[in-house]
């Protein structure tokens, strides 16, 4: 199979303009191609397809997908690329066009941007099927021509690394456990020299008095793990390195304070922020990116049972704060005040954490973008430029002593796991309560709840885990890389 953009035409007589790969093809099979275009009827909209049969021997089936306005640009309203969300968003079609024909191979044309093309023919393929008898075929996504070929590897593994996120959130709870997840990210980091993966046990929490995050985990029969990545890229194994953190809840019952079961299976993907962290990792480990990063994951289940936090408990976190658990179903952010406190040993040039923080970040931003909490402008602008490129936005997020009060004007400890007037500014009240557990002075906490799963907002992902946004993680390290090198 082959899939050939083409772009709406600027002028009304509706010729159609090919990108340079479609225009050799045209040439190849005599103007064929462009004569069946235009017998057709209207040019092809933005996104939607025509399928050719017997044009030419080696291709069989060719897709011609229609990408929108030729150089379309930064799109300040939308805040991305819009050329390059085309690209992605066109050849994703194709390809799936080419997999319901049931050809397994399929030539994707650049564009005139082959990462962006790698990026829409990989996200718009995957599919978690691992637990079904009946599969769709493997279809595998090739350059098209032989010009941009490092540009196009490029985009494969940026997309295979959110494929990664997406296969572990999409996963059952009792198929990725706190100790099989840790062991997955391990086996995906093996074959890296400069990479090392500690999964340190429940003991070892204990004696790094994680007292927030242990009582989470104790209302489960699943014992917790701390997987700790070190991955060295940079010049000088002791240059401040940048550290990701992400919250690992491997499935949220809510805990006593027990969610409603309606959509309750959603919560095996409740280690999102976990899952984008990790597989940015491996994605900068196989990008080879020039900088050092750290990767902390606590892991473990929100359980109700005997031994479970209570509404009204209080627990010590490990810089010493006492802190009110009136909801257990706030759990994330315990886990995470302890991990963003053990982040602080290591020096770091940045602190960036990613959660499934708050129904209320969905409420606020619905899946168009992540919210960001951040005290550092740098970071803020890092973050916000990279989206523009990876199409997967970020929105910048208070975090005003307004907030803060609401946690720490707390009746039986320092802090409270909920803000005071309970569902107003939840968002907001979750990141004030991380930053209570936060010195370092570029520090983003990173809400990915709203963008947890796709229904159809991103046309080229399918239904499920969204895996976001591991893809602008990566762009940000790449970015911070460059940056040393400077």
């Amino acid at each position: 199979g082959l899939v050939l953009g083409v772009y709406s035409s600027e002028k009304d007589d509706g010729a159609a303009q090919f990108t340079s790969a479609g225009d050799a093809f045209d040439r190849l099979v005599s103007g064929k191609l462009r004569a069946l275009l235009s017998l057709c009827g209207p040019p092809l909209k933005k996104g939607k397809t025509r399928i050719f049969h017997g044009l030419h021997q080696d291709f069989p089936s060719v897709v011609v997908v229609g990408l929108g306005k030729k150089n379309a640009g930064i799109n300040e309203q939308e805040n991305w690329n819009e050329d390059k969300e085309n690209i992605r968003t066109a050849v994703a079609v194709g390809c799936r066009q080419i997999q319901d024909l049931e050809i397994l191979c399929v030539e994707v044309d650049p564009c005139g941007d082959a990462q962006a093309a790698a990026e829409g023919a990989v996200l718009g393929l995957h599919e978690y099927n691992e637990l079904k008898q009946k599969k769709k075929p493997v279809v595998t996504p090739q350059l098209h021509g032989s010009a941009e070929s490092e540009a196009w590897q490029k985009g494969v593994i940026y997309a295979e690394g959110q494929n990664l996120a997406r296969y572990l959130m999409e996963a059952p709870a009792n198929y990725i456990t706190p100790i099989k997840f840790a062991e997955h990210i391990e086996q995906k980091l093996r074959s890296f020299s400069n990479v090392k993966v500690h999964i340190r046990p429940e003991s070892w929490i204990t004696t790094q008095q994680m007292g927030a995050f242990l009582s989470v985990a104790k209302g489960s029969a699943e014992p917790p793990i701390f997987l700790e990545i070190h991955y060295s890229g940079g010049a000088n194994t002791n240059d401040p390195p940048l550290v990701f953190v992400g919250k690992g809840v491997t499935f949220d019952s809510g805990g006593i304070s027990l969610k409603p079961s309606s959509g309750m299976d959603a919560m095996r993907a409740d280690m999102g922020g976990a899952a984008t962290v990790c597989s940015a990792i491996v994605t900068a480990a196989a990008l080879n990116l020039p900088l050092n990063i750290i990767g902390l994951a606590p892991l473990c289940e929100n359980m109700p049972s005997g031994k479970a936090n209570k509404p009204g408990d209080v627990v010590r976190a490990k810089n010493g704060k006492t802190i009110q658990v009136d909801n257990t179903d706030a759990e994330g952010r315990l886990l995470l005040a302890d991990a963003l406190c053990y982040a602080h040993n290591f020096n770091a040039r940045a602190i960036v954490n990613a959660a499934t923080l708050t129904g209320a970040m969905d409420v606020a931003l619905g899946s168009a973008a992540t919210g960001v909490f951040t005290n550092s402008s740098w970071l803020w602008t890092h973050l916000y430029e990279a989206s523009i490129l990876t199409g997967d936005r970020v929105w910048r997020m208070p975090l005003f002593e307004h907030y803060t009060k609401q946690v720490t004007d707390c009746p039986l400890a320092d802090v409270s796991n909920i803000g005071k007037y309970s569902r107003a500014g939840g968002a907001c009240t979750a990141a004030a309560f991380l930053k209570e557990f936060v010195t370092a002075s570029h520090w983003a906490h990173l809400d990915i709840a709203g963008v947890m799963s796709n229904k159809d907002e991103v046309p080229y992902l399918r239904k499920g885990m969204a895996g976001r946004p591991t893809r602008t993680l990566v762009e940000f390290a790449a970015r911070l890389s460059q940056d040393s090198h400077n």
